[in-house]
């Protein structure tokens, strides 16, 4: 939470002083990158899904192995990167032809963060390993003070330095090799017998095909996720102006990183789940699997009505009503980010392995792709998010019965039913808020007056959905039989 507050405290500087055409630029960089990302393929989440029986079974031989197979693959993923994005770099005059900051802001930017995602797959693999050992968390605190000191520093030096973009581009840089040698020196501390021989790569691919076979398919889920989730920004560019990615970047900004707090809560319990499947128990894992998604539904439903009430008064009293979104356009957005948080299948389909639905990544990429630019071209920004929600309307619908008929072997109706008694108990909860919020609320005229609604709002709205799950939801009161019990000594 201290890394979003100095963050939107940086993006505030960064308009004040460079202009939102510079931070517009920024984003459009970013997702750029992430287009060379692509060459990833996959290959970390079929590695880490392999590497769940060894971890399981303590074979460290095999740890060792599958996680210099995975060096040797990613030292030429680095390679492919740094090749795709000096080409991308000699398009960058055509790119930005019609931007008005400097055109070495583009080249600087670019370069910091090329640099960041090449040392990444260099020096940073052997993190998966804590990734599929239930210590993700590691990860986190391995990074997160150096990036929250990278961006005070950040801040101080585009305040008060005459040449703040120079020096916010250094700090970048040096933030990414701090990063790295802290996971570096994590991993180390944790698995000191974990020493990968990238020369034994050649013949270790052919030990392990199965890891090649899964990265096949994994990589058009890769180019699905790359599609709905980092193309936004580019074609908003595309169909708009780079001030709009700025003015929809603030939006994404606030999303993203709560997406990214939300999800983390989940994470912890990817090699639990893997482990779960390994037991080859489907009955058992599914009903986990209804407690683990009711769970997810009612604290997704809690944030995203705390955001639908507070984002539009945040961005206003801290930006400016002149960076709002349109009514339609940010209704649209907070529906899918609702969707998203809830609805996710991906830790219980790596759990079994289950790839192979190429062609539903495929669909949703095409959906969201076409839907975007042809409706993002007739009616702007709202246009462009609904293609996003007609590509996830699809997964929402498939990914489910995907899981049931393959994973846990029976009928999807089961899940069908299970949805229809959250949202409905959703609908009820969030109706009450919105009558007390409405009642009881008033409108924030400073920032102070802000956190205190804010407070409010997770006052009003967590005891009332609470109660009304607890009351009506066997499911949600077996998760929290469950988790209470190893939550409680922690606090």
């Amino acid at each position: 939470m201290l890394i979003l507050f100095f963050r939107f405290f940086s993006r505030k500087i960064f308009i004040d002083h460079f202009g939102i055409e510079v931070l517009g630029l920024n984003t459009t960089i970013t997702n750029l990158l992430g287009l060379l990302n692509l060459t990833e393929l996959g290959i970390g989440s079929a590695v880490s899904y392999f590497l769940y029986m060894p971890l399981a079974r303590s074979d460290r031989e095999a740890v060792n192995e599958i996680v210099s197979l995975q060096g040797w693959l990613y030292r030429r993923v680095a390679y492919i990167i740094l090749a795709g994005g000096t080409v991308m770099m000699m398009l960058f005059p055509w790119t930005f032809s019609q931007m008005k900051p400097p055109l070495w802001y583009a080249y600087g930017m670019f370069t910091v963060l090329l640099a960041g995602a090449v040392l990444g797959y260099v020096a940073n693999y052997r993190q998966i390993v804590l990734n599929a050992d239930q210590q993700a968390y590691k990860i986190t605190y391995s990074v997160k003070g150096w990036q929250a000191f990278g961006v005070i520093i950040q801040i101080l030096g585009i305040k008060y330095l005459h040449y703040g973009y120079f020096f916010y581009l250094v700090i970048e840089a040096g933030v990414a090799i701090m990063c790295c040698l802290s996971l570096n020196r994590t991993v180390r501390q944790n698995y000191p017998w974990l020493h990968p021989d990238l020369s034994e790569g050649k013949r270790l691919l052919r030990k392990y095909d199965g890891i090649t076979r899964k990265t096949k398919q994994l990589f058009f889920h890769k180019i699905s996720f790359y599609v709905v989730d980092q193309t936004g920004p580019l074609i908003i560019y595309g169909c708009l102006s780079l001030p709009m990615v700025a003015v929809y970047g603030n939006y994404l900004a606030i999303i993203t990183n709560i997406s990214v707090l939300f999800s983390a809560l989940f994470e912890g319990m990817r090699a639990g789940i893997g482990n779960l499947a390994t037991e080859k128990n489907p009955r058992q894992i599914q009903a986990f699997f209804q407690e683990y998604i009711t769970i997810r539904y009612w604290l997704a439903a809690i944030i995203c009505f705390c955001l639908y009430q507070l984002t539009t008064p945040f961005i206003s009293l801290w930006f400016g009503s002149e960076y709002l979104i349109d009514a339609v356009s940010f209704h649209i957005l907070i529906l899918t980010t609702f969707l998203s948080m809830a609805n996710s299948f991906e830790l219980f389909l790596s759990a079994f392995g289950l790839f192979q639905d190429v062609f539903s990544s495929v669909t949703e990429g095409v959906l969201h792709l076409s839907f975007s630019i042809l409706l993002g071209s007739c009616w702007g920004l709202p246009g462009i998010l609904a293609g996003r929600l007609i590509g996830l309307l699809f997964q929402i619908c498939w990914k489910p019965y995907f899981l049931y008929s393959r994973g846990f072997q029976i009928s999807v109706k089961v899940y069908i039913g299970l949805l229809i008694k959250i949202m409905s108990l959703i609908a009820v909860a969030a109706s009450i808020c919105r009558i007390m919020t409405l009642h009881f609320i008033s409108l924030s005229h400073s920032l102070m007056e802000w956190i205190y609604n804010s407070i409010l709002h997770i006052v009003y709205s967590m005891p009332v959905f609470f109660l009304l799950f607890i009351m009506f939801s066997k499911e949600f009161r077996n998760a929290v039989r469950r988790f209470l019990p190893i939550a409680m000594p922690k606090f």
